[in-house]
């Protein structure tokens, strides 16, 4: 009986229930689109393309694992967790031989992979390229098309694809660009794969050449494992893991070889799971609240509907139950409409990452039934529990009070409501403070938008106090605008709680853009200046390609100039992850100050690492401390620190000798050289002629270039965030337009009694600008608040990085939406007759 009613409801009321389909539609497909992310990360597949023929593929643990013990109640408990390494490790080859004994081995081959750029007028077209040893090339298996395999130490093979796009031939010279100086190799012949290979280049070189290269001895990258014939790839996965067991080594087959091969799409699972999982997390917190305030509107506009109901007998139960099931109707259309539109939202955002250098390629997009049927359930237990809020007072007053209470609103509100928001409020304050002692992005960023939706959420609740007192606020500036201005302050008194519940998702809308917007170039303004006060270098070597040789160094260093290699790579000390570098020690203090807080630079060595302030605080160190730590390629050191130093943003966590460092990273180029001289830009641009693709730039031009970088990191989060940002600008469009088109009686009796149009539109635009004040004025008290304890946390200064002209486009731009979501509605209201529409509502 109750779902036939309420279904009858939701087909009279199509127009009153359309804001909360649009909100509940946009909720699931958000939803949908993040859970799809967070799929990919799970179980996205990374299809092998190098190791096609090779049934199983042997390779190092990329991994850092830690066990901890825990006892309870007499009972032991054994926790193990692991996090990834940054940079490839790598294999002994003294595991080959124990390979080559194992029953149904045929071959054992070993892959040696290393870093190897084409200098080519056409690059590579946006494929990665590595370069291997020509034993590996049957693992593909690769085969000559034309010349010869490579013999002397200068030749070179090259596959089918970097043949036809930079035209060579076998004969041709093609430049590489390797761990080492660039070097000139002579094509001698041309390969083509018999499997497709899509996303990267091989450049095959001599065993010995290609040893050389890598620079890896008695060590290589994996080992490709070739059945003998009649035996079963399961039962040589089996074998081989029990020929290995107890080396570290890790036995894959299937799709488990391509996260051997493609190491940076193995890496953006981790990258895709943190995103997807936080991108999902506060959308469900802003469609929860966005929904909320929809229902809550809704019910409010139907308070003399559910009054006749009361009146007639009906009880409380019924009447909840009346609002839940029209909500689950509502939400399951809604549910449905929008988790099948995130699935091609989720496409979308995944190629945007891709474009934008956040996710390989190579890890393929994953939809499953999961992110739909979680988007569907959320959506109606959202719309459920949104109901229920929602009519918990309409549901509990009693029949005799019910038609008097649907005639105005009530003057006091809630002390349930009152109570609730105080809490959230004193809960927001405590997020706001717990910012300003979390010193890691990983740790603060989730904190920051939490605590933005928190607070808006109190708002929410305590809205109706907050609109009274901007009216009282705003009560003689708003008469000198006319009998308009008049109007609007006695709506902004009567009601309240409808002016609050339009209120709440401007709030949310500019508090959250805000952050968004200021959040990186807080962290990166900080960063940005470090580095420029602790840069005394005179010139800056740059790279438009993957970095700049040693050779180079060497090239430009003599008795009177000081050059400083720079290596950046990531390790973990347990499993927390610091960014890191290597320097050369000699003569740093000319090139390089990272403002020693205690110790000496000058005692670091390849047994010495210097470490921040930041870290020596989270990691209990000072000078003389012994640092155990895992580099980038999962090699394990132990290190003393010898100093403590202040510039930690700008320069990382961790500082080692250079040659320590560049001896454990896929790419041992450095990032930038420091040059100390008196020698003038031309003289340094004529020694470094031999290298292709380096500039020489004054510490300005660097700091220049470093920003863009950061610019374009920092566009991933945008776009991470951005989608949760439109659909909050959605949501008050759509609270407004509702809050507006369901006062067409009001309306026309304000014509009746001789109110023009032009005052009624007047009217309505006075109160959204009453209401975008109020919303401003709490939106970016959040926002600051929220910003200055996340900038004293991360950078020590209660400074946040906020640009005027920014700031004013955010308001500019919720105001714009708030008058045009104000606007239009009021003038369609408005064309109906008046005498028509009271006759009609009475």
């Amino acid at each position: 009986m109750m779902l036939r009613y309420a279904l009858k409801t939701v087909r009279a009321r199509k127009a009153g229930f359309l804001g909360a389909f649009l909100a509940l539609m946009c909720a699931a497909a958000l939803i949908t689109a993040c859970g799809t992310l967070l799929e990919t990360g799970l179980r996205g597949t990374i299809r092998t393309e190098r190791y096609a023929a090779a049934p199983v593929v042997v390779s190092a643990d990329q991994n850092v694992h830690q066990s901890t013990v825990k006892r309870k109640k007499g009972k032991t408990k054994v926790k193990h967790k692991a996090k990834p390494v940054a940079e490839r490790a790598w294999l002994p080859a003294g595991i080959g031989r124990t390979l080559a004994g194992t029953p149904g081995v045929a071959r054992v081959i070993p892959e040696l992979t290393f870093m190897a750029e084409p200098l080519t007028a056409n690059g590579t077209g946006g494929r990665t390229a590595h370069g291997h040893a020509w034993e590996s090339a049957a693992l593909t298996p690769y085969r000559l098309t034309a010349g010869t395999a490579p013999t002397a130490a200068t030749d070179v093979v090259v596959d089918r694809y970097l043949a036809e796009r930079a035209r060579l031939e076998p004969g041709d010279r093609l430049t590489v660009q390797s761990s080492k100086a660039p070097r000139s190799y002579r094509v001698s012949g041309i390969a083509a794969p018999a499997t497709a290979v899509r996303h990267q280049t091989s450049l095959f070189f001599s065993t010995a050449e290609a040893r050389r290269l890598a620079a890896r001895p008695g060590q290589v990258t994996a080992f490709g494992v070739i059945a003998d014939a009649g035996t079963d790839p399961g039962r040589l996965r089996d074998a081989v893991s029990e020929a290995l067991r107890g080396t570290g080594a890790q036995v894959g087959s299937g799709d488990d070889r391509g996260p051997v091969e493609f190491l940076d799409a193995a890496a953006a699972r981790t990258k895709l799971v943190s995103m997807g999982g936080a991108m999902g997390g506060t959308s469900l917190l802003v469609a929860v609240l966005v929904v909320v305030g929809t229902f809550a509107l809704s019910v409010q506009q139907r308070l003399r509907e559910l009054a006749l109901l009361r009146a007639v007998a009906a009880t409380s139960g019924q009447i909840r139950r009346l609002l839940g099931r029209e909500a689950l109707i509502v939400g399951a259309g809604a549910g449905t409409a929008g988790a099948l539109a995130g699935l091609p939202l989720g496409g979308w955002l995944h190629g945007r990452f891709v474009a934008l250098g956040a996710v390989p390629d190579t890890l393929q997009h994953t939809v499953g039934v999961f992110p739909p049927l979680a988007a569907v359930t959320a959506t109606l237990f959202g719309a459920w529990a949104a109901a229920r809020i929602a009519s918990r007072r309409v549901a509990r007053i009693r029949p005799a009070e019910a038609l008097a209470e649907a005639r105005a609103e009530r003057t006091r509100p809630a002390w349930g409501r009152l109570l609730a928001g105080l809490l959230l409020l004193a809960g927001g304050a405590v997020l706001v403070a717990l910012l300003s002692v979390l010193h890691t992005e990983p740790a603060s960023t989730p904190v920051t938008f939490l605590a933005v939706v928190v607070l808006s959420t109190s708002v929410a609740l305590l809205g109706p106090l907050l609109v009274t007192a901007a009216a009282l606020l705003l009560t003689g500036p708003l008469r000198l605008t006319g009998p308009g201005g008049r109007l609007a302050t006695a709506n902004l008194r009567g009601n309240a709680a409808r002016m609050a519940s339009v209120v709440t998702p401007l709030t949310l809308l500019i508090g959250m853009t805000c952050t968004v917007l200021f959040v990186q170039p807080t962290l990166g303004d900080a960063a940005r200046a470090q580095t420029r006060e602790g840069i005394r270098a005179d010139w800056v070597v740059a790279a438009r390609g993957p970095g700049v040789p040693s050779e180079a160094a060497r090239q430009l260093r003599t008795e009177h100039a000081v050059v400083t290699e720079v290596v950046p790579t990531t390790v973990r000390v347990g499993l927390d992850k610091y960014a890191a570098q290597g320097v050369t020690p000699a003569g740093l203090a000319r090139t390089w100050d990272p403002g020693v807080t205690a110790g000496s630079l000058g005692g670091l060595t390849e047994h010495t690492v210097a470490v921040s302030e930041l870290a020596a605080d989270r990691l209990h160190l000072k000078p003389g401390s012994p640092l155990k730590l895992t580099l980038g390629d999962g090699t394990p050191a132990t290190l003393t620190v010898t100093a403590v130093y202040a510039k930690g943003l700008g320069f990382g966590d961790l500082t080692f000798a250079h040659d320590l460092l560049a001896r454990h990273v896929d790419n041992p180029l450095s990032r930038s050289l420091l040059v100390g001289t008196d020698r003038t830009r031309a003289q340094l641009v004529a020694d470094l002629r031999g290298f292709p693709g380096l500039e020489v730039l004054s510490p300005a031009a660097a700091d220049s270039l470093r920003a863009q970088r950061r610019q374009t990191d920092a566009e991933v989060g945008f776009l991470a965030m951005g989608l949760v940002l439109a659909f909050t600008a959605i949501a008050a469009v759509n609270t407004l337009a509702m809050s507006v088109s369901e006062r067409v009686r009001e309306f026309a009796l304000l014509r009746l009694a001789g109110a023009t149009r032009r005052q009624v539109l007047r009217m309505l635009g006075t109160e959204a600008l009453s209401v975008l004040f109020l919303a401003t004025a709490l939106g970016s008290g959040i926002a600051l608040a929220v910003l200055t304890s996340f900038s004293i946390g991360m950078t020590g200064r209660a400074a946040p990085a906020v640009t005027p002209l920014v700031y004013v486009t955010v308001v500019a731009g919720a105001g714009l939406l708030a008058l045009v979501a104000t606007a239009l509605p009021g003038r369609v209201a408005l064309r109906v007759r008046a005498v028509t529409v009271a006759t009609a509502k009475e």
